[in-house]
């Protein structure tokens, strides 16, 4: 009796230990991850201690585009291919991201973000610019568009965040802000959760590939990303979008009806405290609209900037 509790024991210690064993992976090397996820106009540059990834395609007037969390300037990539006939398209890689990576001070609140975002424009060159962000971008952005509204000629925000939220965050964000999961999600994690993501931010999921889901995995797990994720996530800020009502900033708010994370009421929201701006639904598209409708996205954006 004795050996097979011991038995039994020894096999629910293996079961429990099989998903800790199959969801461990360990950090990727910078130089092996530029390799695989460089574009030819891709380039880096010291800001801030960190070497960040931008891209930078075409001609014309600077669009200066601002990913979300867990992204990257490669969210960007359909708007690249269909905007860089007309203007200077420039995609970047914020801090805690991406090839970008950590931040050495460790500082992922949004004022360090639109400090970064100005650093950014500064090292870059950039003097005025259309400035667009989506999710967590699009928060940097407008508040990047109240601190320096000299800066930015037109604003566009793509389901950005800011206003309070009234509905659960996703799971990763739960867990990385749960004290007993925020060293295991430094080492544990489970891919199946980015495909999920991709499932919760995206109306249509026939969209979403294998090659989707590999480059948002291993992105995540560059040297200090994970890391950096979860202080992200525990850094509290609460932002005053009714401050927008003094940004008279041509701003167009682009906005996925079939959002899980961020609700399309925020839309209106934005729309209606925003005294110089347009706004536009899209019935069929999700949390990243520029991802799912590239084309459709950036003919309206082209409209709206020229």
């Amino acid at each position: 009796m004795r050996s097979m509790r011991k038995w039994g024991l020894a096999i629910l210690v293996a079961v429990l230990a099989l998903p800790v064993i199959f969801n461990y992976h360990s950090e990727q090397p910078v130089e092996a991850l530029r390799a695989a996820y460089t574009y030819p106009e891709s380039a880096f540059t010291e800001v801030m201690g960190m070497p960040v990834h931008y891209r930078s395609a075409g001609e014309g007037p600077v669009l200066l585009l601002l990913h979300g969390t867990g992204a990257t300037l490669h969210t960007w990539e359909g708007w690249t291919a269909e905007l860089r006939d007309s203007f200077r398209v420039i995609s970047v890689t914020l801090p805690a991201f991406g090839l970008t990576g950590p931040r050495p001070d460790e500082d992922y609140s949004i004022p360090a973000y639109v400090d970064f975002v100005e650093a950014f424009a500064k090292k870059a060159g950039l003097e005025r610019f259309y400035l667009a962000g989506n999710s967590l971008g699009g928060l940097i952005a407008w508040e990047y568009a109240l601190a320096h509204p000299e800066r930015v000629q037109k604003l566009v925000l793509l389901n950005a965040s800011g206003w309070p939220r009234d509905r659960e965050m996703p799971l990763a964000m739960r867990l990385a802000r749960k004290p007993v999961f925020r060293q295991l999600l430094q080492r544990i994690t489970p891919k199946a959760l980015f495909r999920k993501s991709l499932r919760e931010v995206y109306a249509n999921p026939d969209r979403i590939s294998d090659t989707l889901v590999d480059r948002y995995f291993d992105l995540f797990l560059r040297e200090g990303n994970r890391r950096a994720y979860v202080q992200r996530l525990n850094q509290s800020y609460q932002p005053d979008p009714d401050q927008l009502s003094e940004l008279n900033i041509p701003t167009f708010i682009l906005w996925g009806e079939q959002d899980a994370w961020i609700p399309v009421a925020d839309a209106y929201r934005f729309d209606e405290v925003l005294p110089n701006s347009q706004l536009l639904i899209y019935p069929d598209a999700g949390h990243v609209p520029m991802e799912e409708w590239p084309a459709r996205t950036a003919e309206d954006v082209r409209s709206f900037l020229q």
